[in-house]
């Protein structure tokens, strides 16, 4: 499967070649006025980017045409998987060698048990063991041993890099494309008014489609730099526009997942809106961007820091959060019971508020 930008790649349905669906109608509202984004094996959603300059284009059939790519497929191929749950499927890659899958969360749904199909032919039946919406990561196991564990590269990828994105689109296993990390640090709107945005992913122009949700972005020596998630579909007038959560997110949710069953994250507690240019000109605002609290939790680190709403938050630790993708993105270098400065515009005033971060609740 795999996720639109800013939701998840619909789960591909093999008897029929379309997405379910239930899938589908999750992610349109979230992309409202945006653009609809496609899943790996499912769905994904995100905004729409730039075509890359024919310079950028010359640059990535430079970078594939000078690596040994199919060495590199021939080694990862026994590692990746692909995940069957009931009429869809997905991607996903051998975590450890005793019998751990890691996989997107979008791809196994509400699904406890799922069945895993190896390179080998081999299919056998897979127990969900946790799953973390945050970041759309599930950990799967089988109860098939010895299996050739690939080897995540936690190190941030730099900008044209190759990059290989490996998985069974569209039911297609063992399928491999190329291309190059385009660029680094993205974020994908939130799936739903509740949901939070995907943030610090890596973009690639490497083929991503329904069913590469799950799979593996590699890079040139090998290494796993990233789980596909989401792809914007060329009916929105993008080109090769995919998306991977970065290895070092993997192997921190994943262990995290594997040890108590559950993953933490830093947690605010508020509804945020983005403050657009225009409506900070109706509201005499002489800022360029922020984050509106719309609504303050009950009880939440938020309310204990004493932060109300139509308060406007420009930075934390100071560093500026002009959309709330920003804001998720400095929450997600943080874990719960850090403390933080935040500047908060409050009846045209700025001042500092300390928040006491406390752990997302389930």
């Amino acid at each position: 499967m795999h996720r639109p930008l800013s939701a998840r790649l619909p789960r591909t349905d093999p008897a029929a070649g379309r997405r379910e669906p239930g899938v589908r109608r999750r992610l349109l509202p979230a992309l409202a006025a945006l653009l609809t984004v496609s899943v790996l094996s499912g769905c994904v959603g995100g905004r729409a980017e730039r075509s890359r300059t024919d310079a950028e284009g010359t640059r990535a059939v430079a970078v594939v045409a000078t690596a040994d790519i199919p060495s590199i497929v021939r080694r990862l191929e026994p590692s990746i998987v692909t995940v069957y749950v009931g009429g869809g499927l997905g991607s996903g890659i051998v975590y450890k060698a005793d019998g751990v899958i890691v996989t997107n969360q979008h791809v196994v749904g509400d699904a406890k048990q799922v069945t895993v199909g190896f390179a080998d032919g081999r299919r056998v039946g897979g127990k969900v063991l946790a799953v973390d919406a945050v970041t759309d990561l599930a950990v799967v196991r089988v109860s098939r041993t010895g299996l050739p564990a690939a080897r995540f590269d936690t190190t941030l990828p730099p900008v044209g890099a190759l990059a290989i994105a490996l998985g069974s689109p569209l039911g297609f296993a063992n399928t491999a494309t190329a291309g190059i990390v385009s660029g680094l640090g993205r974020s994908i709107p939130a799936e739903g008014a509740e949901g939070q945005p995907l943030v610090d992913l890596i973009q690639t122009d490497a083929a991503i489609s329904p069913g590469n949700s799950g799979g593996a972005l590699v890079n040139g020596a090998g290494g796993v730099i990233g789980v596909n998630e989401a792809y914007i579909p060329p009916a929105s007038g993008a080109v090769s526009l995919g998306f991977a959560i970065p290895a070092a997110t993997v192997v921190d949710v994943v262990e995290q997942l594997l040890r108590g069953g559950r993953a933490q994250h830093a947690y605010l507690g508020i509804e945020p809106a983005t403050l657009t240019p225009d409506i900070a000109r109706q509201l005499g605002l002489d800022l360029a961007g922020g984050v509106v609290v719309q609504a303050v939790g009950q009880g939440s680190p938020a309310a204990a820091a004493g932060l109300r709403p139509g308060d406007i938050i420009v930075s934390v630790g100071g560093t500026p959060t002009p959309t709330t993708s920003a804001l998720y993105e400095v929450l997600r270098r943080h874990k719960p019971g850090d403390e933080v400065e935040m500047r908060v515009v409050r009846d045209g005033t700025e001042r500092p508020v300390t928040v006491t971060l406390g752990d997302r609740p389930s």
